[in-house]
């Protein structure tokens, strides 16, 4: 018997806590750019007895994530697709952020638009980091919502005058995230599917580690002492919210984003924290 097919793009903390919860009974396609980390992800995996193929991906490539997306569809239907791929501030030039971070998550969700099954649901791990920064004029918004992904990084509001430094870009590209959750929403309903999208605070992953090690790890320091939750969350607790807007209990929600930060963003609202930009 064919067995119901999830996609966890991205084999790090947060797409493994993920993929452990949702994919059992199921054939999960795990996906990720570093083989070596995809392999070692995968083979644990196996070892645990679960079910799951696993294929390279870039996420920046058309071809690629469109490949992926038709190695789902080939193994049944495809009900959960979940993108966690990413790149933080301190780990790449502003155009390569902008590459994965907003095109990259946007060509995710029109490749898997074709192939999500009815009843299915999407779901990307975005970032507080969109919650940071001040609405764009409404031109912008409408832009990064709407204009197919080959277009996005031509828009005027993505240029080097606009984006002065990676942070900026970082924050425009969680933005982004947000709406164009809104919009695929529009679209994934018309085959009967959900999507939405979680922005996550400061999770205990290798990506956090690299961040709270470098030049600017003073400042995740400081959002952690400044929040209501005075901590970081491990990946399983993002792996839980995950669940439920996958599921049926979650049958009412699409185009949303779930904020799990432990109250950054409300520090930041009272005054506790500065406003980045």
């Amino acid at each position: 018997m064919t067995k119901d097919v999830i996609v966890v793009i991205g084999a790090g903390g947060i797409g493994q806590a993920i993929a452990r919860r949702q994919g059992f009974g199921k054939t999960v396609l795990l996906a990720d750019a570093n083989e070596q980390v995809l392999t070692k992800a995968a083979a644990e995996m196996r070892n645990a007895s679960y079910s799951v193929v696993q294929q390279a991906v870039d996420v920046t490539s058309r071809a690629s994530v469109r490949a992926l997306a038709e190695t789902a569809a080939k193994h049944g239907p495809v009900m959960q697709v979940v993108n966690t791929a990413g790149l933080s501030p301190n780990m790449a030039p502003v155009q390569k952020l902008l590459e994965v971070d907003l095109y990259g998550s946007a060509v995710v969700f029109e490749e898997f638009g074709k192939v999500i099954a009815q009843g299915g649901a999407g779901l990307i791990i975005s970032s507080m980091a969109g919650h940071m920064m001040r609405q764009l004029p409404q031109a912008d918004e409408q832009q990064l919502a709407s204009v197919p992904a080959d277009e996005l990084l031509a828009l005027p509001c993505l240029q080097a005058e606009a984006i002065p430094n990676t942070l900026v870009a970082y924050m425009v590209a969680k933005r982004a995230n947000f709406l164009r959750v809104q919009a695929e929403a529009m679209k994934w309903g018309e085959r009967g599917a959900r999507v939405n999208a979680i922005s996550p605070g400061i999770i205990v992953t290798p990506l956090a580690a690299h961040e709270l090690n470098s030049e600017i790890g003073h400042i995740y320091q400081a959002m952690v002492a400044a929040s209501p939750a005075k901590r970081m969350a491990p990946p399983d607790e993002i792996a839980i919210a995950a669940s439920f807007l996958l599921g049926p209990d979650a049958g009412f929600i699409t185009g949303a984003d779930l904020l799990i930060d432990g109250g950054v963003i409300a520090a930041m609202r009272a005054g506790k924290l500065p406003t980045p930009g």
